[in-house]
């Protein structure tokens, strides 16, 4: 071939990816100080995000967020809606109650006030419900009448106002078989009586503020010094 043919084919400048200057990472765009490109621009990742968990609720830790920063948590799953709360860079135990239909929102609780943070910036925590026990961060209630059970690591404790506390002992859990998944089954007892209570998945509110949960609880009380009864409330694992 002719040596002005070969010239002709050359190429005249460098591929385009070549030529362009390299990206420049983004501020935290869901934090406080800035966040205008929270649900378009993705935060720089140094690592492989772990696999989020099938169920709700579960636990998540603030992650990618400058610790001067904050993470803003909106009134809607929008990175132009308005600021409600914000959570701290380290922040843990952040109970996820739902995602929106897109998976790139996440409903938490921030104080009073329920709202959304971008889920770019959570890190689920593992290993939140094992097989056939209980969080030890749970804690239900109810309203009308008041009523209170904690798990802790010596039981359960259950109170009800004018009424003295009765730490139970927790004599039986169980779930569905099915790993991750919140259902639960409890007995617990004292020398009064037995508490029994399942929880379950479900959209839940205590009737009194703006928090939602993500956890219904419906409890049976019975025992020879006491008539048996049944209370309902909401739950929740959040730290």
């Amino acid at each position: 071939m002719p040596l002005a043919a070969i010239a002709q084919k050359a190429p005249t400048e460098a591929p385009a990816d070549a030529a362009a200057p390299a990206p420049q990472p983004d501020k935290p765009a869901e934090a406080a100080s800035t966040d205008a490109a929270a649900a378009a621009t993705p935060a720089p990742e140094a690592k492989a995000q772990e696999k989020p968990p099938e169920f709700l609720p579960n636990l998540y830790d603030v992650t990618v967020v400058e610790t001067w920063d904050t993470l803003n948590v909106r009134e809607t799953p929008d990175g132009q809606a308005k600021v409600i709360a914000t959570l701290p860079a380290t922040a843990k135990g952040v109970e996820l109650i739902a995602r929106d239909a897109t998976g790139k929102w996440g409903k938490v609780n921030a104080g009073e006030q329920t709202g959304w943070v971008a889920m770019r910036f959570l890190k689920p925590e593992q290993g939140v419900w094992q097989a056939a026990s209980l969080p030890q961060s749970l804690h239900c209630s109810g309203t009308e009448p008041f009523w209170s059970l904690k798990a802790s690591k010596s039981g359960i404790t259950f109170s009800e106002p004018d009424q003295a506390e009765r730490q139970l002992e927790l004599r039986k859990v169980m779930d569905r078989g099915i790993e991750g998944e919140p259902t639960r089954g409890l007995i617990a007892g004292d020398d009064k009586g037995r508490v029994t209570a399942f929880v379950r998945p479900a959209q839940c509110s205590d009737g009194m503020s703006d928090r939602a949960f993500g956890l219904a609880v419906s409890v049976i009380l019975d025992g020879a010094e006491m008539p048996s009864r049944m209370l309902t409330g909401c739950c929740s694992i959040a730290r």
